[in-house]
């Protein structure tokens, strides 16, 4: 049997091995009460239990579960938490009883604002620097494009998180690269996040509870990206009724509902959108008047109560796209009538909660995600369509034990099996016989980890928080090797049998987080973090063109390594709902992946050849005031940061700017985000977003000369100058015109206006051969021309309709 195999049956035995071995005593029963949000379906941890007749109780755990044994009778248990309102139940308890309480929110202590704090002083208490956790309720209040909720888009108005401008395809968080973000459904990996060139991000908006972002000490649970997590949660179907919600926009439907299947046993969540974006383009961007784009997701969510300790649930995830792009001619010498992109992300979450009496609880999870892109190439003046296909899949199996018995002190200690899967590339030319078929075979590799962190109090003003994560990477066969001679040049290869250790490497990974109250509303924090990645992206643009490619570590491609050092302020002013932080943050990174100049990466059977590894540091200072009370509400943040790279080469071909620092794609200096709320009433909110931030930098030719009458374009420095600064406002209006707030079915209207006074932002800048006299009074004698590519040349304005019945 295979270490791997023997590795997952161990989990397995751990996870599932007590299942149902609760104990039975004449006397006594146990009694679980799990606490959610009436409105989010999000656990709620620390929620205040108090059980009269015995002058006890305790607090909910994270995952918002409270366990205690009794003796059976009656009692009266009160359920408090700030910011909702007090709920009492009467339980008669002559059996083990699993009990389900929704509370909800008190609209005169808790406002629905953004970054909101779940609990009192949050950002001054926890000793966790860098972190937003976001739930559905504060995400909503962004007004985003078309009138859809987004996740990533209302990430991006978060101080150190930004994007490539109207499209992206995936977010930069602290001047890291898209790849260094672990980008987590349930705890699968989402590869792809976008829809619809970057427009919408993928998770489906009605079955959201939250988003966690974490920047700076990353928890020691995460690992295999070295610039942040971003872990989006999924509602847990907590209902013993019926309910629906959904809308319809201009772009895109969606429809979910929540219902028993077996009453206080099993639950279902089950939601999903369709989008239909063939219209869009033209309206938006003219030139693309033959571009077709079509997405559709989909979440389903099963949860199981097998005993008062148990919770099971099962997630499936969903992701598909197709669209066509005409402005590209040719990739790779196949030339082509138009170039069409297929997607498919296909996630499933097995997870096992088990809580003990002692406030203590042990997760397992079984996770399966694929990645399946795929590129179509109809030939110019023929049937025959030439397809590129690539895939990505990840196994990972994973268990961790969780103790908070106290107020001072809480820890967990896990261990993680993640085994990737890569194809690289399959070109079959179809009929055609221009192009020679490709297979770039495939690689695989083991990521072990064992972790553990501890939280405790040092004295009532000092918090620490300690990490490690020990991580042990393996490359294996069947995979064949390139050798080299001292100079690089090509030797021989090696080829390693089915299951043969190719290289292997093994780090550890140390956390640390330390709070020092200054007083009762303000704090002082500091925090490092070391983190390994063994798995890259390598892509030449960062607009949402799926012409990169992902590579596992080995002998050259060597594993990304980042240093992340921080340093905060946090202040709160309690009597007027103000908060204040100051973040400061700088990251060493070695082994960052970036192609050589003229590389030719796409087929390339030995990729090492194509790309360099340079070094990386980025630093910044974070400022961000929120107000969280009264009518008028919001945020506004502000960055200063760079972002660099510098390789260091002995070549001089394969130097980029002669091995000296220069401007990574996602080096941004200045950004400013600002979100200002306006509750005028129950029925109307008003909401303005302002997005400025400096361009992103991009290359632009230092010469050119001519062949065959062709001028051409010499590009000797990479990104030396920058687009135009990036700037927007956005507007949203929702009207909710449900009068009687005990209606079961409820609706409202969104107008949104993104982009209100039509700024024409360029994602890109591109060089075409210039016709005679055209565009002479710009580009006057140069036979080049250098022209902008925009994504919104103006104003898009929207009307979606939202419901559900509850």
């Amino acid at each position: 049997m295979s270490r791997s195999n023997t590795f997952t049956g161990v989990l397995l035995a751990l996870a599932f091995g007590t299942l149902f071995s609760t104990p039975l005593q004449a006397q006594e029963a146990n009694l679980s009460i799990t606490v959610t949000d009436s409105e989010t379906k999000e656990p709620l941890s620390g929620v205040t239990v108090y059980i009269s007749q015995c002058e006890c109780g305790g607090i909910t755990n994270p995952s918002g579960i409270f366990l205690k044994r009794l003796e059976k009778g009656n009692y009266e248990i009160t359920l408090d938490y700030l910011g909702y309102a007090t709920q009492t139940l009467m339980v008669s308890l002559d059996s083990n009883k699993s009990l389900m309480a929704a509370l909800e929110v008190t609209q005169e202590q808790l406002s629905e604002v953004v970054l909101t704090a779940k609990k009192r002083n949050q950002n001054v208490e926890s000793p966790q620097m860098g972190v937003f956790e976001l739930t559905s309720r504060e995400l909503a209040k962004m007004p985003a494009a078309l009138g859809e909720f987004d996740v990533l888009r209302s990430i991006t108005m978060m101080a150190g998180v930004n994007n490539a401008g109207d499209i992206s395809n995936g977010v930069s968080i602290r001047g890291g690269s898209l790849d260094q973000n672990l980008m987590l459904l349930e705890s699968a990996p989402v590869f792809n996040p976008t829809h619809l060139f970057g427009l919408f991000s993928v998770f489906t908006p009605e079955v959201i509870s939250g988003v966690d972002i974490y920047r700076a000490n990353i928890p020691a649970k995460y690992g295999g990206r070295i610039a942040s997590v971003v872990d989006v949660k999924i509602e847990n179907p907590y209902t013993d009724s019926f309910q629906f919600e959904g809308g319809i926009g201009l772009i895109s439907s969606r429809l979910s509902l929540t219902t028993p299947i077996i009453k206080d046993k099993l639950m279902l969540l089950a939601g999903g959108r369709v989008g239909f974006s063939d219209l869009l383009f033209p309206l938006l961007v003219p030139r693309l008047k033959n571009t077709r784009a079509n997405f559709a997701d989909s979440t389903v969510k099963l949860l199981y109560l097998p005993s008062e300790d148990d919770q099971l649930t099962y997630t499936n995830f969903y992701s598909k796209d197709f669209y066509q792009l005409d402005l590209i001619s040719s990739i790779e010498n196949i030339v082509s009538s138009a170039n069409q992109y297929d997607f498919m992300t296909m996630n499933h979450t097995l997870k096992w909660l088990h809580t003990f009496e002692n406030n203590t609880n042990l997760t397992s999870k079984l996770v399966l995600s694929d990645y399946l892109p795929k590129n179509l190439f109809p030939e110019i003046d023929s049937e025959n369509v030439i397809e590129f296909e690539s895939s990505i899949q990840y196994l990972s199996a994973q268990v961790e034990y969780f103790n908070n018995q106290t107020s001072k002190v809480d820890y967990y200690l896990g261990a993680q099996l993640n085994r990737y899967t890569i194809k690289p590339g399959k070109l079959d030319p179809g009929s055609g016989n221009s192009i020679n078929p490709v297979d770039l075979g495939q690689e695989a590799g083991d990521e072990w980890s064992a972790y553990a962190s501890l939280d405790f109090s040092l004295t009532t003003k000092l918090t620490l928080s300690i990490g490690l994560r020990l991580t042990y990477f393996n490359l294996l066969g069947p995979y064949t090797e390139a050798l080299y001679d001292e100079n690089f040049n090509f030797d021989q290869n090696r080829t390693y049998a089915s299951g043969e250790s190719v290289v292997n490497y093994i780090y550890p990974e140390p956390r640390l987080g330390l709070n020092l109250k200054l007083g009762e509303y303000s704090s002082l924090k500091a925090s490092y973090a070391r983190m390994f990645q063994y798995i890259q992206n390598i892509y030449n643009t960062n607009t949402p063109l799926p012409t990169s490619r992902w590579k596992i570590s080995d002998r050259y491609v060597l594993p990304q390594q980042n240093d992340t050092y921080g340093f905060g302020f946090y202040q709160d002013f309690e009597s007027q709902g103000i908060s204040l932080t100051a973040e400061t943050y700088y990251r060493n990174t070695t082994n960052n992946l970036t192609y050589k100049p003229g590389a030719n990466f796409f087929l390339s059977r030995n990729i090492e050849t194509e790309v360099v590894q340079a070094d990386g540091r980025s630093y910044g200072i974070e400022l961000g005031l929120n107000k969280s009370t009264g009518r008028f509400n919001g945020f506004l943040n502000y960055t200063w940061a760079r972002s660099l790279l510098q390789t260091n080469e002995a070549s001089p071909e394969d130097r980029i700017n002669n091995n000296d620092w220069y401007a990574s794609d996602f080096d941004r200096p200045h950004t400013l985000n600002a979100t200002i709320n306006f509750e005028g009433d129950l029925y109307n909110k008003v909401s303005f977003n302002f997005v400025g931030q400096t361009g992103r930098p991009y290359t632009i030719a230092n010469g050119v000369y001519k062949q065959q009458n062709v001028t051409i374009p010499i590009y000797l420095d990479r990104n030396n100058a920058r687009l135009p600064t990036y700037h927007r406002l956005d507007f949203a209006w929702t009207i909710a015109y449900s009068k009687d707030p005990k209606r079961r079915f409820k609706g409202d209207w969104v107008f949104t206006i993104y982009n209100i006074y039509g700024r024409k932002n360029p994602f890109n800048i591109y060089y075409a051969q210039r016709n005679g006299t055209v565009d002479g009074s710009v580009f006057l004698g140069s036979p080049l021309g250098a022209y902008e590519l925009t994504a919104l040349r103006g104003t898009l304005v929207s009307l979606s309709y939202n419901f559900r019945f509850k």
